[in-house]
């Protein structure tokens, strides 16, 4: 991978910026596919209330209904309201097969947060609109859409293509994790070549499309907790050492605290392509850092970018404290949760001794909360880089293939772990910030939902073959 990622971050470089959108007839089968987009997304599944189960079936008789043999489509349930649903089409068998994955869990959506029930799917105003509209009904919607279209086409590809649709994706650590799941007790159902799932949507400015993006890597997820214990005692004679303030001193220790920003594979050739606009002083900053050197003035240009910042760098940040007992009375306990975001090859140990070495305070205790699912970046395969570039290529004529680490986690980083590499590709455009996503009103494009479908359709077909 070292010897490849120089020339193809080299050949991105040199393809121009354009902003032509897509020219893809929608084809004859747009009815089914609304009519499965609309049917999943307004099945309930976040972990409260909602049943996966339910959606696997529904799922499933999509496809029996196509054409697929029952034997081949199959509903298996880690526990009550926990679905999976694995699908094969068969091919000839001259490769190994092609893993698509998307999970069917959302995130919890409260009727009275949103504008409109957010089970209900909605189209106002050229977007489609409901919880999970987008992560990740969409994409599932999509690749169920379309293995009934090439069932229907009576395609045969060289390889077998799998379709996974899991649950409890959105949970961080839940034993029913599906994808986690499935490889622990139905490896043989999923097992591939390859991989393709979320993490790699495209980006629009001003609705113009202006990077199409695939992800090859993901920051591991682990958090910490920060812990003091004390005797306390009666708020009317209080001491400066007490747990909340030994607490906050360590976390303020924590804020003003930064991991060494360094660069891997993925993200030398990601920053390597985004910065080419940019000004000489960014310029200059990327290029001292693709040298080695992270020292923090040198790197100061770079914090006028916060979201590259992320990128280049193990970040820790406070999101929950408990503390306290009673009005009156000093805490005899402080806590605060502290999650980190590392980079992939960052050691856990590592980061638990620095974090312990900030809280400064023999009084603070730093804990590893969970478990760490570390996952190595994705090889830049040739055949799928090639296949995402000129499929892209063809739709959205200059928008440049860029590819990409992510903050936040996917199901991928269970394939990765598990010897399967993952590719985090949609062709789903969409304007930053704007989307929704594990947030209020969640929404995407009519246009860019349909153009999505016919990139996967295209790029699925020509990987199978």
């Amino acid at each position: 991978m070292r010897k490849t990622l120089p020339a193809f971050a080299l050949a991105l470089a040199c393809i121009p910026l354009g902003n032509a959108a897509a020219q893809n007839p929608r084809g004859p089968d747009e009815a089914l596919f609304r009519s499965i987009y609309k049917e999943l997304v307004e099945i309930n599944t976040t972990d409260s209330i909602g049943d996966t189960v339910v959606a696997a079936n529904a799922m499933a008789k999509r496809l029996i209904d196509a054409g697929l043999p029952a034997a081949d489509v199959q509903v298996l349930s880690s526990g009550p309201r926990k679905g999976n649903l694995v699908a094969r089409l068969r091919g000839t068998g001259a490769k190994k097969p092609l893993l698509l994955v998307a999970h069917m869990d959302v995130v919890e959506a409260r009727r009275e947060d949103w504008d409109f029930d957010p089970f209900k799917l909605q189209e106002i105003d050229g977007f489609f609109r409901g919880r999970g509209a987008v992560d990740d009904k969409a994409m599932a919607s999509i690749f169920v859409a379309n293995l009934v279209r090439y069932s229907k086409e009576g395609l045969r590809p060289g390889r077998d293509i799998i379709l996974a649709l899991t649950s409890d994706e959105e949970l961080s650590d839940s034993v029913h994790d599906g994808m986690r799941w499935l490889i622990e007790n139905h490896r043989g159902l999923i097992d591939a070549e390859f991989a393709l799932n979320e993490g790699g949507a495209g980006t629009l400015r001003n609705g113009k499309p202006v990077s199409a993006n695939i992800q090859l890597a993901e920051k591991v997820y682990r958090s910490f907790r920060f812990e003091v214990k004390d005797p306390g005692g009666h708020s009317a004679s209080p001491r400066r050492d007490n747990a909340i303030t030994k607490l906050a001193e360590g976390l303020v220790r924590l804020a003003d605290f930064e991991f060494p920003a360094r660069l891997n594979a993925v993200t030398g050739a990601w920053l390597k392509i985004i910065t080419r606009f940019e000004g000489p002083q960014i310029k200059a900053a990327v290029e001292a850092l693709e040298k080695g050197d992270n020292r923090p003035e040198t790197l100061a240009p770079l914090k006028q970018r916060a979201a590259w910042d992320t990128q280049i760098r193990t970040t820790c940040v406070a999101t929950m404290l408990e503390a306290g007992h009673a009005e009156n009375a000093m805490a005899q306990s402080a806590r605060a949760t502290v999650n980190c975001r590392l980079l992939p090859d960052e050691n856990p140990d590592e980061v638990h001794r620095a974090l312990q070495r900030v809280a400064g305070d023999e009084k603070i205790n730093v804990v590893p909360i969970g478990n760490v699912v570390d996952s190595p970046a994705s090889p830049l395969s040739p055949i799928v880089m090639r296949a995402v570039e000129e499929i892209s290529a063809d739709m959205w004529p200059g928008v440049p293939v860029i590819p990409t680490q992510s903050g936040g986690y996917t199901d991928s980083r269970w394939l990765r772990k598990n010897g399967v590499p993952a590719y985090g590709v949609s062709g789903l455009f969409s304007e930053e910030g704007k989307s929704g996503v594990h947030g209020l009103n969640e929404q995407v494009g009519v246009k860019e939902l349909f153009d999505s479908k016919e990139f996967l359709y295209r790029l699925v077909k020509r990987l199978g073959s």
